[in-house]
């Protein structure tokens, strides 16, 4: 009895140690400042007047939402369903020309029943840092497509990718029953850059009449366009 028990605590002494798991904290509400350079730095390298190629890409389709979309964060103060629902998308994507620092640039538009999100993402052509760039805005879904792409809706979050590191994200952030929203009035120069980014490249990529006609073919709400004056005009009467 004595030996079984000495073989049991040998045993259990040899068991291989758990691995240890190293998790990284992204403090996306207040970035430290070599972060908000390295933000400023990626949006000032954005072309503002891009030599595109002649390559393109135009997508739309629908999509359940079994599971929350990923560009849904927490306290992006985005409201989640509890139905399921679909969400209808329309995706743009256009390639740069060699010379240029970034390869590609594509553009979303998503819309369910509760939100309408844009995600503007930029890939750079020979990653050895920085990967890629995205920004995202988004609004509630109470108006039409149309009527928000019309709009200079302010960039909610800037994010960038980078190559073996942990990626740099700054966010807006909401209070709650925890606490009031941080002051994030030092980052609105951020907000700003990324918020003219995100309207230049909507009027490039020719998001704001592109996006409702493929909507349309999906099904999803446009705004009704008038008749033409001669299809109102009333028959002539017959003598």
């Amino acid at each position: 009895m004595l030996v079984c028990l000495g073989l049991g605590l040998l045993a259990g002494a040899q068991q291989p140690s758990q691995p240890q798991v190293k998790v990284n904290m992204l403090n996306v509400c207040s970035p430290s400042p070599e972060e908000q350079q390295e933000i400023a730095s990626a949006l000032a390298r954005v072309p503002k007047q891009p030599l595109f190629g002649a390559d393109f890409e135009i997508d739309r389709g629908r999509s359940s939402l079994e599971v929350g979309p990923g560009f849904l964060q927490p306290g992006s103060g985005s409201q989640m369903s509890s139905d399921p629902g679909v969400s209808n998308w329309v995706r743009i994507r256009r390639e740069f020309s060699v010379q240029a620092l970034f390869s590609t640039v594509q553009y979303s538009f998503s819309n369910d029943s509760k939100n309408m999100v844009e995600t503007l993402v930029f890939r750079v052509r020979d990653p050895k840092d920085l990967m890629q760039v995205s920004i995202e805005d988004g609004a509630s879904a109470v108006t039409s497509p149309a009527t928000m792409l019309s709009t200079s809706t302010p960039a909610s979050r800037i994010k960038l990718e980078r190559f073996g590191k942990a990626s740099v994200v700054l966010a807006r952030c909401l209070g709650s029953e925890a606490g009031p929203a941080p002051d994030q009035s030092a980052y609105e120069p951020l907000f700003q850059s990324a918020s003219a980014v995100l309207t230049n490249y909507r009027g490039l990529l020719s998001a704001r009449t592109t996006v409702p006609e493929e909507l349309g073919r999906l099904g999803g709400v446009t705004e009704a366009k008038p008749k033409p004056p001669s299809l109102n005009k009333p028959a002539a009467k017959k003598k």
